[in-house]
């Protein structure tokens, strides 16, 4: 019997970001503290509802444009909202490539171990990637918009 996968992206979809963007508004950009208070993210109502529900049939996967660094905290962060264990796919440290490239090679090579299901992100262009590449999509549209988070994941490659 073969496995099949819901994937969750975490920003925007599972966490509240938006007590942090106002570190990446302007020319300089602090990256560190953007990623520093991560832990402090609320969790958004509607993506712990959905992963609940995903994980009756299918196996977690949270992928996340957070740089691999960010491993331990987001555990931490997942555990401490008590959202269903799950694999955890980051992006290596150094990948600067937009969220819209980066994920769907991402979600390929999850998609060696079983089948995707659906994936469930917030990013317009990661969604049409994914669409385009042959995966069902949840576009969460729960979350505030934010140019903010939408440059550093698509621009800037950052999250």
């Amino acid at each position: 019997m073969s496995m099949s996968f819901a994937v969750f992206d975490s920003d925007g979809v599972l966490a509240d970001v938006s007590h942090r963007l106002h570190h990446l508004q302007g020319r300089r950009k602090n990256w560190h503290g953007f990623f520093s208070q991560a832990a402090d993210d609320p969790v958004l109502d509607e993506g712990r509802t959905r992963v609940h529900a995903a994980a009756a049939d299918h196996a977690i996967v949270y992928l996340s444009g957070r740089p691999e660094r960010m491993r331990g905290l987001t555990e931490r962060w997942l555990a401490h909202h008590a959202l269903p264990a799950g694999a955890l796919v980051l992006r290596p440290n150094r990948d600067r490539r937009p969220a819209r490239q980066l994920k769907p090679h991402l979600i390929a090579e999850v998609a060696r171990a079983g089948e995707v299901a659906f994936v469930v992100d917030d990013d317009d262009a990661v969604c049409t990637a994914l669409r385009q590449a042959g995966y069902q999509v949840v576009h969460a549209q729960w979350a505030a918009e934010s140019a903010v988070l939408r440059d550093a994941q698509e621009r800037r490659g950052r999250s």
